[in-house]
């Protein structure tokens, strides 16, 4: 098999986690990434992202994946952090019910700010909290096909279903992206490396940052 570096890939696709302040987001973005988890709770500060590249048939799909904190104070980044997003995981705590209340409200800010196109995963992170459980499994997926999103339970504790949550969404973004060129009459094996996706620039990531931690 021929090496390819990091930087060798076919489609670059950003995917912004979104959800309350600690429902897991961070420590699921070092699961995916880096097979991480830190039990060292600590809010997102501003915000971070972090990339991995999988396999999609015989394409390499680069994710660009962004995290950054539910608080209220944070939410003046909310522009440039979903600019050109084309997928999101939309997370609460399987055992905190006001987290799975307010994916409605996190999910009209998405619908807001992005493509019509954008794929969105549900996931009801922390499933390794049996005892404690507060969102039942049937209530969440209900929802998600009440609102046409995909739909997962997951724990990056336990690394349950974390692999599948990402690999599901970058999968269906690259379906979606293959039936647009089919759709236009190009042959998507042929689309410009990297182009099919607009995914930012470094300077939306620095204006994101520049924003600081407490802007109101």
């Amino acid at each position: 098999m021929t090496y390819r570096s990091d930087d060798d890939y076919d489609y670059l696709f950003k995917v912004v986690l979104i959800g309350d302040s600690g429902v897991g987001k961070s420590n699921l973005l070092s699961r995916f990434t880096k097979n991480e988890f830190s039990l060292e709770s600590k809010s997102t500060i501003g915000v971070e992202f972090a990339t991995r590249s999988i396999h999609v048939d015989d394409k390499i799909i680069k994710a660009q994946i962004w995290d950054t904190a539910g608080q209220e104070r944070y939410r003046a980044i909310t522009s440039a952090y979903y600019r050109g997003a084309v997928g999101a995981l939309l997370v609460y705590d399987v055992s905190r019910h006001i987290t799975f209340e307010n994916v409605q409200r996190w999910l009209k800010e998405l619908r807001d700010h992005t493509d019509a196109n954008i794929v969105i995963m549900l996931v009801g992170n922390k499933a390794d909290l049996r005892h404690l459980r507060a969102v039942p499994t049937e209530d969440a997926k209900a929802f998600a096909e009440i609102e046409n999103t995909f739909f997962t339970e997951t724990s990056a504790l336990e690394s349950m279903n974390v692999e599948t949550a990402f690999t599901e969404v970058l999968t269906q973004i690259y379906r979606v992206v293959s039936r647009k060129a089919l759709d236009a009459g190009d042959d998507h094996a042929t689309l410009p490396k990297g182009q099919t996706i607009d995914v930012g620039t470094k300077d939306d990531v620095s204006a994101v940052k520049k924003v600081g931690c407490c802007s109101t």
